[in-house]
């Protein structure tokens, strides 16, 4: 059985790249797991994430927690937020087919913008908490 983690992530990322909203912000599918060396922006970018048991007397299952990150060098932290609200929009509550696992919710954490130590790049953090048990 695939992991709850890496169904998730694919089921993410998936989500994200079917957004029109949000391929309308970046200008395409501009959503990576691994950024391509010279990618333009903006993108969303998959960050850190975590899995820990939640599993009770009676069932199994998963605490997960993802960071997603958005950057751009529009000026201004606008673009960075109107991206973080529509991964937020695309994300929080969504019914996500998480193959092999069941999502029993995916919920918004917080969101940050800030300029970048390069003076010029604006970075946005989008963490997510979600839990997941596998199927039956």
């Amino acid at each position: 059985m695939t992991s709850a983690g890496w169904a998730l992530q694919k089921a993410v990322h998936a989500t994200l790249t079917a957004d029109a909203a949000l391929l309308g912000l970046l200008g395409g599918a501009q959503v990576f797991d691994d950024v391509p060396q010279q990618s333009a922006y903006p993108y969303v970018a998959l960050g850190s994430s975590t899995e820990r048991d939640w599993s009770t007397a009676t069932e199994n299952g998963a605490e997960h927690v993802l960071t997603l990150h958005v950057w751009s060098r529009k000026a201004g932290r606008k673009e960075t937020r109107d991206i973080m609200e529509a991964v937020r929009s695309a994300l929080h509550d969504a019914p996500l087919t998480v193959g092999g696992h069941r999502l029993i919710n995916l919920r918004h954490e917080f969101s940050e913008a800030r300029r970048d130590a390069d003076g010029e790049t604006y970075h946005g953090i989008v963490r997510y908490r979600a839990v997941t048990e596998p199927e039956i």
